[in-house]
């Protein structure tokens, strides 16, 4: 039970120390990122989205990412979106930083801004694509219910009116976790979590043998 519980501590601490490391090597771009953007049209450009249509979207994101996956007939739009929300999903820590959807002030509410965003963006180009209109169209309305039910539109915040670009990668704002408890402790965490799966290793790899010696 303790070596299961062992190789789990190291998959967990490897899958964090991977993200980590990719969304540290991408720390300069992300600090370059401005909401205003540069308009070079490298990409496709995604519309901005309210804090309060993050959260219909979030709900709704794994039933608008599979109906993606079973279309046979994607263009090259509804591709690049799908690969681009995949990419952005992964550089936000897959949105299990808490507060990340819903704080504002979260130094990863931007970035999740930007994979919904794309994920909203997939939705309504999946309309053009020649696989199962009838079940687009029903998540379509669906989506549409929910934000209409949950008033979306209207709930706004710092980042409601920033719009995006497949070409740009959306970083946290690393300078702003320092200020942000939660996401400082969950960092804290993480830093724990990494130097105990190591020290286990170094442990079961330097303990010393024990039992009977083999016979002359």
């Amino acid at each position: 039970m303790a070596g299961k519980r062992t190789v789990k501590h190291w998959r967990t601490a490897l899958f964090w120390l991977c993200a980590l490391l990719l969304a540290g090597a991408q720390a300069p771009a992300a600090f370059a990122h401005h909401p205003s953007g540069d308009g070079s049209g490298a990409g496709i450009p995604i519309p901005n989205l309210t804090h309060g249509q993050m959260a219909v979207i979030a709900d709704n994101m794994p039933a608008i990412l599979a109906l993606a996956d079973r279309q046979t007939g994607l263009d090259e739009t509804a591709r690049r979106l799908r690969a681009f929300v995949d990419w952005q999903y992964f550089f936000c820590f897959r949105g299990l930083v808490p507060g990340s959807l819903k704080d504002e002030e979260s130094p990863f509410n931007e970035c999740s801004h930007a994979y919904l965003a794309g994920t909203q963006a997939l939705l309504l180009e999946l309309r053009q694509t020649r696989g199962d209109r009838a079940e687009v169209r029903a998540l379509v309305e669906k989506v549409g219910l929910d934000m209409a039910r949950n008033n979306a539109a209207l709930v706004l915040c710092r980042f409601s009116g920033e719009a995006f670009n497949t070409a740009d990668v959306v970083s946290p704002r690393w300078s702003e976790v320092p200020g942000h408890p939660p996401s400082l402790a969950t960092f804290g965490g993480l830093a724990f979590l990494i130097g105990g799966a190591l020290w286990l290793g170094l442990r079961r790899r330097t303990a010393p043998v024990t039992g009977p010696l083999p016979a002359g």
